[in-house]
This record gives C-alpha cells, structure tokens and sequence, in this order.
C-alpha cells in the first residue's frame, strides 16, 4: 500500500501547467554534410524559432540518440529528463525521428521577504502517456497521408514537408496510452439486425470495400483490421462526429414504420463529402485514408454517413472514381434503413434502461482496458474531443492511475495496487491476463479490506468472468 499527498497549492503560490515547447521531425540522412543541417529539418513548431536554434536543438537530439544507442543499440533513447523539461523521441520509420519537448510544471511561490522561488515539479510528467501521444501523432498522420517514406517515393522532400504542415497536434491522459474502442453493448437479435443492414449495403452497394458502425460514438462492428480501426476510431469521435453535433432525433417527428422507402423523409447525411450531393456545382470529393500500409498498403475513399445518432462509415477504393450518382443512390439507400436502425437500437437501449431500474450515483470511477480486443469503457472521461478531454477526477488523481499503468508497463505477471491518497480516495489498479481496471473509490473511512470487498463487487457486476485475482 502506498501512502501519497497530492499537491496543494496556497494563496501564495501559482502553479503553471505543463506546456508544448518544441515539435519537431527529422532525417538525419537528409543533411550529412556540413552546411547542410537545416535539410534534415522536415517540420518544426513553432515555425518562428531562429533557423540556428533549430539546427541546434535536432543536433542535441541525433547526438542524444546515437550516445544512447551505444549501450543498447535495438532500443534508442525514448525520453530524457532535465530540471526545466522533458523530451520524447520516437522512430515509427527508419531514419525518421520524432520528438517532443515539454516543459514540466511549474510552482511559482512568493516569499516573506517579496522574493520569487521557483519550483519544478519533474516527476509530474509520465513517460507512458507523452510517449503514447507521440506515437498516435504519428498513427493519425499516417491514416490520412500515408508514411513518410510514402510520400517521399511519390513527391520527394518537398511533398512530404507539405504534408506534415498539415500536421496537427495535442496532448492526451491516460486514456491514450491505450487508444481503445468504447463497444456499444447490444442484445443479439439487435445485433444481427447491424449485421445484416451491413450485409445488405455491401451487397448493393458493391464498390464498398470495407464497413464501420457506430452509434453514440461507440463501435459495433467494423471490417478493417483491428490497429487501423483504432486510429480510424480516435479521429471520428475526438474529431469529426464533435464538429457535426445535433440534438438527438428519437422520439420527436421520427419517421413511420409502415412502409418506409427511400422516397420518404429520413434523417440521413453525409459528414464528409460534398454538402450538397444534388448540386451540380460542388464537387465530389471525399476524405482519403491509408489502411494496411505495412502489407497491401490501401488507399480508400471515406465516406461517413449519419443517421441520428448511428453512423456508418464505407471505405472505398481510392482508385474509383466518386460520381453524384453513386451518392444519391447511397442516401436513398442507407438513409431510410440507418433511421428505422437507429430507432430500434435507441428504443431496446431504453428497454434495458428501464428493466434495470433507476440509476444511482456511483461512489467510484473507473478505466477498464483490454489490451486482446482494444476493448475500452470508462466512467471517468465525460467527453472527448479534438481539443480537450474532460475528466471528471483531479488531476492529481489521474496522476497516480498514471503512475500504476507505469508500474504494470514494467513487470510482465498479473497484479494489484492499491494506492491510499491522503484525501477520502483510494485508487485500485488491478491487471489480469491483458485486461488493466483502475478504479477510484470516494470512501473517507474505509479500511485496506473494505476498499478490495467493494472493487470485487464493481468486478462481479460490471467484469464478470474477466479478473480472477484474489
């Protein structure tokens, strides 16, 4: 059992967060001479850093890298830990590095005299986190561009330069180390009804390479592998579906059961395409993806299609060409049947609801993750977007979840850490067979063995058959 104080702040102190100093990647083999420095520069933010700077700071970083790979030369430097900052280094291709400098906390405290100290809090930053958002950075980069090798092959330096400056970053919690799919839970027979609307679209609509679907930003199911669903996943609902948000249609004007056709009025539209499939002058254009890169190396045209709140996404070879034909006969097609869909999966959403009685506030929260399946749910992140991620716990709490994960990354058996805050929380983290369950309990009073009674409770209702620790 460990016994942690989280840290306060007083009226005399400031506390300054954590921040992006430098994002930067580059290629050594691009500029080997002399004079030639700043070739090996692909991207750095910010831009208005003096070149010489920039220089400066990718030499530290290719010194950092090769002094570290004398002592293990399979596995590179992946953070290094100063006084004022940290820094992340990642390989996701040969001779291609990325890195991220952050700057680590700050406590400003004022003094009795007047005089300003400042503190920096160098154990707040976890390397399992940053070290995660720096590799999805990557894995979201290449799901719309492709690797970088890619796009050397094709344009040279020039194109892959004018890519990345289209490079979009920001950082995560906890949540992204793992980079899970939240599964929406279904009765059988409402399932089969998914599998067979699929079924019946990929039949009729036969350019159709690959299908997803979604309702209230949850997976169903999903026909491409399982690390490009992942990525694809991340960016509908931190991304697209939070730019498209509507009220929810269920129950008010929905649409008649009885006969429904594709000439009848439905809720269906498109989120990426053209905003207006029956105007002429807009063209047709969809978004491209990348899947498969380390086999087939796919590129697809991605089409999002949305159905109050269920929407399925169609992948289609990037190599045929979209017409407005095939995207009225679409709409008419999926429209009708993704509404009547949506009604019935809200309605037996509803129907379990209500046999299971009223719900009661909870006197925990909890992250479940499994590594076999990316299978994700979690009580703690109210929502997500591209921008933020709003938790429902102090920080100094996602903290130590943070800290348990770090621990699990290092030993390979099955564990359980139960951590007491000197507040009314207990954090419990517990790993099983490649299934990780952090749980935070509000339970001022309770003792070593009350606190694992209630999450052996929280394993039996909500976990059943998946922890089998004592």
């Amino acid at each position: 059992m460990l016994m942690i104080s989280p840290r306060m702040t007083t009226a005399q102190e400031k506390q300054f967060p954590p921040s992006l100093q430098n994002f930067f990647i580059y290629n050594p083999k691009l500029g080997p001479r002399e004079g030639e420095e700043e070739k090996k520069i692909l991207f750095y933010h910010p831009t208005e850093v003096e070149k010489n700077e920039k220089i400066r700071n990718v030499g530290l970083c290719e010194a950092i890298v090769q002094f570290t790979r004398t002592f293990c030369p399979t596995k590179p430097a992946k953070s290094l830990h100063t006084q004022k900052n940290r820094q992340f280094f990642h390989e996701p291709e040969e001779s291609f590095w990325m890195v991220m400098v952050v700057s680590n906390p700050i406590i400003e405290r004022v003094n009795k005299d007047g005089s300003t100290v400042v503190e920096y809090q160098e154990d707040e930053l976890l390397d399992t986190v940053y070290g995660a958002v720096i590799q999805q950075c990557y894995s979201m980069y290449k799901l719309f561009n492709g690797t970088f090798a890619r796009s050397m092959e094709l344009g040279g330096v020039e194109l892959l330069i004018q890519k990345l400056e289209k490079f979009f970053f920001r950082s995560r919690d906890l949540l992204d180390v793992f980079g899970g799919i939240s599964f929406f839970p279904l009765d059988k027979m409402t399932y089969l009804k998914i599998q067979s609307f699929v079924n019946r679209m990929e039949e009729n609509l036969s350019l159709v390479k690959y299908t997803a679907f979604l309702y209230n930003d949850q997976l169903i199911w999903s026909g491409l592998e399982q690390d490009d669903m992942r990525i694809l996943y991340k960016y509908l609902t931190t991304s697209l579906f939070p730019r498209h948000m509507e009220p929810e249609l269920i129950g008010r004007d929905s649409p008649g059961r009885g006969g429904m056709t594709g000439n009848l009025h439905h809720y269906g539209r498109f989120l990426t395409g053209p905003s207006n499939i029956n105007d002429p002058e807009i063209p047709i254009r969809f978004p491209r993806i990348f899947v498969n890169t380390k086999d087939k190396y796919e590129e697809l045209h991605l089409i999002v299609y949305k159905a109050m709140s269920a929407a399925v996404c169609f992948m289609i070879d990037a190599s045929v060409e979209m017409t407005r034909e095939f995207c009225q006969k679409l709409d008419s097609l999926v429209g009708p049947q993704l509404t009547l869909l949506a009604s019935d999966i809200c309605e037996q959403f509803n129907t379990n609801k209500r046999l299971s009685g009223p719900e009661k506030e909870p006197h925990f929260k909890f992250i479940y993750f499994n590594h076999m399946n990316l299978a994700e749910k979690t009580t703690i992140h109210m929502r997500k977007t591209a921008s933020m991620c709003l938790t429902s716990v102090h920080p100094d709490l996602m903290k130590i979840l943070g800290d348990i994960n770090s621990d699990f990354s290092r030993a390979d058996e099955d564990e359980e850490i139960i951590v007491k805050a000197m507040t009314d929380y207990w954090v419990v983290g517990k790993r099983s067979d490649q299934r990780e369950l952090y749980v935070i309990l509000n339970q001022k009073n309770a003792n070593l063995i009350e606190v694992n009674e209630e999450v052996k409770k929280l394993c039996a209702t909500q976990f059943n058959n998946i922890f089998f620790l004592d």
